[in-house]
């Protein structure tokens, strides 16, 4: 937003000496002295923890608001407000009055000056930080990431990504496509983009066409950060450029409060298919949909407009089934989906743990039942019977008419009671390999005995109570191994370890033509 107060607010010098030691993003608040998301105030450089950790930095803006209320504001009072701050590890700008992020800048551009000296301070101190850690890089930090395959010692080369102020929702779905080799590798070989700036009119290859803003591209960003996440880099990448188109694109998710992990999901596909269909400019999208006959015309989903990777891969279609009670009148309705949102039946909501003794565990089966089974419709969803030409009382039934590539199966842990949104805190039991589909599809006997069957790519796992704070982290599979992908820290684990965790959303692969299948 264009905001009014930086005038009276943006009162330090670009180069002030008040500013602390070492590296912006690791600055500690003055009252609590933690170092996570560091504020600092545009009008005294005073630093503070963020709104989203203890709130200092809203404290301080509000304690500078006192004197002012209780006296008549002199005209010093009034150029010293202490509204304006600054994100110490994102460089965005934030208002307390606006009560919103700032776009734009004073007349002198000292928001930009500040942000660039900030900069240089960050890169400074990371270069001084870099040699001094160059032979621990080597020894120790390298020895840590390293694990024995079959006897002998090999390097762990997937890369974390950092946290940039509750960000894990970003970081564990980013892993997770990172790790869906039709998905990733389509972008990884996507040319790059030379965006025009004012000073370089690089020719583009493809173009925004959702925004229309001719300097934002997330197919771009979203390139660039897979291209980093199997670089096998010693350090967390940042995927700072990629959330600054996220903020500019998606409004949402602006800020640095904790967000829901599968609507972040549903967005960022969602742009990047609207942004995809902009075309190439006369380039070819990539040599992979001339290559790989899986990416053909006829095996593409279209949603809202042409189709696009995103859809080839995530794009299914539902045959939604409605009767009449009364009059019997049936109707169908073709629907595209990227994933299915699947509840978790009532009677399994008690059980919080795999090994609790009191009934069954709760089943992938189960939930993938509960969605495709004939249900009657409650009171508030009458059918609109076309022949009785009124509402009337109506049973719904789902059937799958055509699979996707990869399956993203959203388990539905987030609930409104009257006054609170819950967490189904309930363990699903899911297959690492061998989801069998078939009993869902509307014509199973036109498909063949292994394009049904399923196996597990990645799982995103939410750690905590509700959906606005907790914490995300991933697991995914790559090369025959499993990573557990926690923000900047990677590990490397095991089937079981998967198997127990409380998954969130699902991510399951078409498997190929083979012999043999383990089943669900």
């Amino acid at each position: 937003m264009e905001c009014p107060h930086l005038t009276s607010s943006v009162c330090i010098a670009p180069d002030s000496a008040k500013f602390p030691n070492g590296s912006p993003s690791s600055w500690c608040c003055s009252v609590c002295r933690s170092n996570k998301s560091p504020w600092v105030c545009l009008t005294c450089s005073s630093v503070h923890c963020g709104r989203y950790v203890n709130g200092h930095a809203k404290k301080h803006y509000e304690d500078a608001q006192i004197p002012l209320l209780n006296h008549k504001r002199s005209e010093k009072q009034e150029k010293a407000q202490h509204t304006v701050c600054m994100d110490c590890s994102s460089y965005s700008t934030y208002c307390y009055r606006c009560d919103d992020f700032v776009v734009n800048d004073t007349k002198l551009g000292l928001v930009q000056k500040v942000r660039e000296h900030l900069q240089n301070l960050e890169n400074s101190a990371f270069t001084a930080d870099r040699h001094r850690k160059r032979k621990l890089l080597e020894n120790s930090s390298l020895n840590s990431k390293l694990l024995k395959v079959n006897g002998s010692t090999t390097a762990i080369c997937a890369t974390g990504l950092r946290n940039l102020g509750n960000t894990c929702f970003m970081n564990a779905i980013l892993q997770s496509l990172s790790n869906i080799e039709q998905f990733c590798c389509y972008f990884k070989e996507l040319p790059a983009v030379e965006l025009r700036n004012g000073k370089t009119a690089g020719r583009r290859t493809y173009h925004t066409r959702s925004q229309g803003d001719s300097n934002v591209s997330l197919v771009e960003e979203f390139r660039k950060t897979l291209c980093a996440l199997w670089q096998g880099s010693q350090t967390a990448f940042s995927p700072e450029s990629l959330f600054y188109v996220v903020w500019k694109i998606m409004p949402n998710f602006r800020g640095y409060q904790q967000q829901d992990a599968h609507e972040f999901m549903r967005y960022l596909l969602d742009h990047l298919h609207l942004e995809l269909q902009g075309g190439f400019n006369g380039v070819p999208r990539s040599s992979i949909l001339q290559e790989n006959s899986t990416l053909s015309a006829n095996n593409k989903c279209c949603i809202n407009g042409a189709s696009t990777v995103v859809t080839a891969i995530f794009g299914g279609i539902l045959q939604n089934e409605v009767n009449c009670l009364i009059c019997g009148t049936e109707s169908r309705k073709f629907d595209p989906f990227l994933d299915l949102s699947l509840d978790i039946p009532s009677q399994f909501r008690s059980k919080r743990s795999k090994n609790q003794e009191s009934g069954p565990v709760c089943s992938l089966r189960d939930c993938l039942r509960s969605f495709t089974d004939l249900e009657e419709l409650d009171e508030t969803e009458l059918y609109m019977c076309h022949k009785c030409k009124k509402k009337q009382k109506s049973t719904k039934k789902f059937w799958i008419q055509k699979l996707p590539k990869v399956l993203c199966l959203h388990l539905k842990r987030f609930h409104w009671t009257a006054y609170l949104r819950n967490k189904v805190d309930t363990y699903v039991e899911f297959p690492l390999r061998g989801l069998d589909m078939k009993c869902y599809l509307l014509e199973p006997e036109n498909i063949g005995p292994e394009s049904c069957l399923y196996d597990l790519a990645a799982v995103v796992v939410h750690h905590g109570s509700g959906v606005g704070s907790g914490h995300y982290t991933a697991y995914a599979t790559h090369e025959g191994r499993w990573f557990h992908f926690n923000d900047s820290t990677v590990t490397v684990t095991d089937e079981e370890t998967v198997g127990k965790a409380k998954a969130y959303i699902l991510f399951y692969v078409e498997r190929q033509a083979r012999a043999g299948s383990d089943k669900l």
